[in-house]
């Protein structure tokens, strides 16, 4: 009796340890997001961007070339990526809808990593403010008592005092001047800060501190998978980063688009204002942005790209220290693009290809030698990378996902893929920051002025067209991107049966900055395209037949 007893322990220890074994195969996820980052990379061609962190990862993992967000806004982007449902199911079109309360079943993608036996945990902005912690998904918070015995401290925005100052008495002016609506953005502090001060000095460093010393806590547990979450602040505005990430610039070799006038016959309707960064002290409310401003600001985003990527290059070394390189999965992503001037603004929030492509790249364990250090141009989504993380980690994909995996990618970057990427936005010039629906009030404050302007411009090309309320609260502008064409199609929502309001089409073999509309003068071409954009994403799948061959 004793032996069959000492047998079954035996059993019972082995079967025990062979489970840990198990557990510990599955892949970690370092999931790494940057905020209103544009392919401003080198990997990615930039003759000025200083980023080698990236640029390695790159070189040891793929690179996606047309990778395209849902939604140029950092609310619905990210919404969209992490429930895996595109905006225009999910109803998230703005900044100020919480995606839990527009579809509070969803399961999000770390929500899914959760149930399947993964600790969850985040550091920096992954969801947008104010669904950051969603309780389905995370397991646990990060180690910030780590950060408090190092006498670390969370940075505010700016670290140099007579910011910190300025921006109290402008908001303070704001809204003894304006009221309310002034509590929504109108004053914001200065634009950029390069403060002589080390990396956690401003929030970015902080965080990537935060998210090594969390690993290490759950590395220490080790009876865990982890799916760490790691989201960049920068380069969103208000562009702050330490001095020395400033210093490895020359002002005198940056140059400033030369694309700075809207497309010829495109849409009044497609760019604003530059609401968002004019909101910012010391920057003009109405007329342009001069050169030397302009090169300033240029300077500033591309300081913050540089902090950002430097960050990256800390928690991959300390990855890598820990021992956990050869069994995670990296992946790393920007919410959508920044017209940095382009066409005559400054922001994200239009439906054009510099606002919504933007950098991704993956590296997987068992990723094949020969992919690694390779770009694909196939076709690929923001929405594809939930799907795509499932496959490879082994977990099933949702039905409600809207995205497709990109696994096959990983393995052949030449396969036959999409044959169109999908986004949206809503009349961006006459919509606030966030793309929320203009508040009546907004009229009376410094923006007055440029709406009425831009109010113009649309009535002018619409003329009887025009109806306020459609315009700005229903017009929805929808994005195809083929392999060749951009094609936006304007549309009310409250009447999709309808015609379109307006048409865009750019040949990115003949124009690929996207400067003459050429809709009108390619009947055909439009009836055809038009047929591919009726199918839909779902329409557009690699598995799908297609009529139109690009």
């Amino acid at each position: 009796m004793n032996r069959v007893i000492c047998l079954l322990i035996i059993i019972a220890l082995f079967s025990c340890k062979e489970q840990q074994v198990l557990q510990k195969k599955k892949p970690n996820i370092l999931f790494i997001t940057i905020d209103d980052l544009r392919p401003e990379l080198g990997c990615y061609g930039s003759d000025i961007a200083i980023s080698p962190n990236l640029d390695k990862l790159a070189s040891e993992g793929l690179l996606f070339n047309k990778a395209y967000c849902q939604q140029a806004i950092c609310g619905p982007s990210r919404a969209s990526l992490l429930t895996g449902i595109r905006p225009e199911t999910s109803g998230v079109f703005h900044n100020y809808i919480k995606f839990r309360e527009a579809n509070p079943d969803v399961v999000t993608l770390p929500q899914m990593f959760k149930e399947n036996g993964y600790e969850t945990v985040y550091t920096g902005k992954i969801f947008h403010h104010g669904d950051l912690d969603d309780e389905l998904s995370w397991s646990r918070k990060p180690a910030v008592d780590s950060m408090t015995v190092k006498g670390v401290k969370e940075p505010g925005g700016f670290a140099l005092q007579e910011n910190i100052e300025a921006t109290e008495r402008q908001r303070k002016l704001m809204i003894e001047k304006y009221g309310d609506v002034a509590k929504f953005g109108l004053a914001s502090g200065p634009a950029y800060e390069g403060a002589d001060v080390p990396d956690n000095g401003y929030i970015d460093g902080y965080n990537t501190e935060l998210a090594i010393e969390t690993m290490k806590e759950m590395a220490a547990n080790g009876d865990k998978p982890f799916f760490l979450g790691l989201g960049f602040n920068k380069p969103h505005l208000n562009w702050t980063a330490p001095k020395k990430y400033w210093d490895l610039y020359d002002r005198d070799k940056i140059n400033i688009t030369a694309q700075d006038t809207m497309p010829y016959h495109g849409a009044q309707m497609g760019l604003h204002p530059s609401f968002e960064l004019r909101v910012r002290d010391g920057i003009p409310k109405v007329g342009s942005i001069d050169l030397e401003l302009a090169k300033t600001l240029k300077h500033a985003y591309l300081a913050c790209v540089s902090y950002v990527d430097a960050q990256i290059g800390r928690m991959i070394e300390a990855l890598d220290e820990a021992g956990l390189r050869e069994n995670t999965i990296i992946v790393v992503w920007s919410d959508h693009g920044w017209h940095l001037g382009d066409m005559g603004i400054w922001g994200k929030a239009t439906n054009y290809e510099i606002a919504t492509r933007v950098p991704m790249m993956i590296l997987t364990p068992n990723m094949p030698k020969e992919t690694r250090g390779k770009k694909t141009d196939a076709l690929v989504e923001l929405v594809d990378i939930y799907p795509t993380l499932c496959d490879i980690a082994g977990l099933q994909i949702p039905k409600t996902v809207e995205g497709y995996s990109f696994k096959e990618l990983i393995k052949d970057p030449n396969k036959t893929w999409k044959t169109a990427a999908f986004s949206q936005f809503p009349t961006p010039a006459l919509r606030e920051w966030g793309a929320y629906p203009l508040r009546p009030a907004m009229r009376e404050t410094y923006f007055g002025p440029l709406i009425e302007e831009v109010e113009g411009r649309i009535i002018e090309q619409q003329k009887e067209k025009w109806n306020r309320d459609m315009f700005e609260n229903t017009l929805m502008g929808y994005a195809m991107r083929t392999e060749q064409y951009r094609f936006i199609v304007w549309k009310d929502r409250a009447h999709l049966e309808k015609e379109p309001i307006f048409i865009e089409l750019y040949d990115h073999r003949k124009d690929p900055l996207e400067t003459v509309n050429i809709a009108d003068k390619n009947p055909d071409l439009v009836t055809k395209l038009m047929i591919q954009f009726v199918k839909g994403w779902k329409g557009n799948l690699p598995k799908s037949k297609h009529e139109i061959t690009n």
